[in-house]
């Protein structure tokens, strides 16, 4: 099969959030993708088949399917029209969250999204030491949001990943708050899915734009993920979906052999 890795929301290579894209003719199976996906130990790795109009998409982490990704849904628009379908406007993917569609906007690739809005959820009590810092606020929706005092103290977060994987009811633990260049900042942890620390993390945004919209009483706001490598998505919400846009980089086209 035809393999790519693209940086998505990166401004240049080694960058952003690097994305396994698989392009398929027909389905291997499950078990088969969740070994490729192990192979490559990248946070996720995209699969695709053309159907009708569109395409089916799946995401896999080292560990297991889920139901959305971000950075590896424009990996894989990116990839359909530089190779594929160049003339794709929008590209439409069939997904586990419905139908997701990806357009270009100048430089950029946006992605229309589902608003995911969290609800107020209690603290667990282990959680301010599994992360080193103290939560102002609690919010979860599949994924556990939580705000803390400001943006230092998200890029100078180093949590206890056995600590966090202990915390049950969440896949994930998102950690945000106001930032000073951008309006907000954030980091993603989800060790229970074999990822210790998402370099950027679109799905996360599906969560943090509605709450920092409300919060901040805008419905455009510019994010950064405050990962080593970091990332930026400019954010919309809009019509009841979320909009989030970054650019991608190609870093490697080869072939699987399976």
């Amino acid at each position: 099969m035809n393999y790519y890795v693209v940086d998505a929301f990166a401004d240049a290579l080694f960058e952003g959030n690097p994305a396994g894209v698989c392009a398929l003719n027909d389905w291997p199976s499950d078990e088969r993708m969740q070994q490729i996906a192990a192979e490559n130990n990248l946070s996720e790795t995209a699969f695709f088949v053309k159907e009708g109009d569109g395409y089916r998409l799946r995401w896999f982490t080292p560990a297991e399917e889920i139901d959305l990704c971000g950075h590896a849904t424009l990996a894989s628009a990116y990839v359909i029209r530089q190779f594929l379908s160049p003339s794709s406007d929008p590209v439409t993917f069939y997904t586990q969250s419905g139908i997701l569609t990806v357009r270009p906007q100048g430089d950029l690739l946006e992605l229309d999204f589902p608003v995911r809005e969290p609800v107020p959820a209690d603290c667990p009590p282990t959680l301010a030491e599994a992360l080193g810092a103290e939560p102002l606020e609690i919010h979860l929706y599949r994924d556990l949001l939580i705000r803390v005092k400001d943006s230092d103290t998200v890029a100078n977060l180093r949590p206890n990943m056995d600590a966090l994987r202990r915390i049950s009811g969440c896949k994930g633990f998102i950690v945000t708050a106001e930032g000073h260049d951008f309006d907000f900042v954030s980091r993603f942890f989800a060790p229970e899915l074999g990822v210790p620390e998402d370099p950027v993390t679109g799905s996360s945004h599906c969560v943090l734009v509605p709450y920092w919209a409300k919060r901040l009483q805008k419905t455009r706001l510019v994010a950064r993920q405050l990962s080593r490598r970091g990332g930026t998505l400019f954010c919309q919400l809009a019509d009841g979906r979320v909009r989030i846009a970054g650019r991608a980089v190609l870093y490697l086209k080869g072939e699987i052999f399976v």
